[in-house]
């Protein structure tokens, strides 16, 4: 099974229920043009400071299906308020490696842990259940766009 993009989904402010989306440009250094974090990237640059390593995050249709499944839950992924829902692919795998997403080349940084936030909202237990299971932040290292149905691969850098 080749690892795939399910859905995209952006958020353009902090508390906004995430929109789906069916394609996506991602800009280098910053994220998925329309997503808070990629407005957030402009702010920051703007005046001068680093960005930090969150430019999107991913997350496993298989964990959320799993966790449903345990939890005996009916939560759409959309909930979940990661940018990438992916299939057939470690996410933790690309921890400290480069991939192509679509035609966009990233790296994996960390795992995106659920927050309280998430746990609220969407479900108790979302903590401790999604812990190393919650996805994967990544930066963007090439200008690309991504689409419902592109591969993820690791380019095994």
């Amino acid at each position: 099974m080749n690892a795939t993009v399910e859905k995209i989904f952006v958020t353009k402010t902090r508390r906004e229920q995430p929109q789906e989306i069916s394609t996506a440009k991602l800009e280098a250094g910053k994220g998925i043009i329309g997503d808070r974090y990629h407005g957030g990237a402009l702010e920051i640059l703007a005046v001068g400071d680093e960005v930090p390593a969150n430019h999107i995050s991913l997350i496993s249709k298989e964990e959320l299906d799993s966790f449903l499944e345990r939890n005996n839950a009916e939560i759409d992924y959309v909930d979940f308020r990661r940018n990438i829902l992916t299939s057939g692919i470690d996410l933790y795998g690309l921890i400290g490696k480069q991939f192509k997403l679509g035609n966009t080349l990233c790296q994996g940084v960390e795992d995106c842990e659920p927050c309280a936030f998430l746990a609220a909202t969407v479900h108790r237990a979302v903590l401790p259940d999604l812990e190393k299971k919650a996805g994967l932040r990544a930066i963007i290292l090439e200008d690309g766009e991504l689409k419902v149905g592109d591969t993820i691969i690791p380019t095994g850098d």
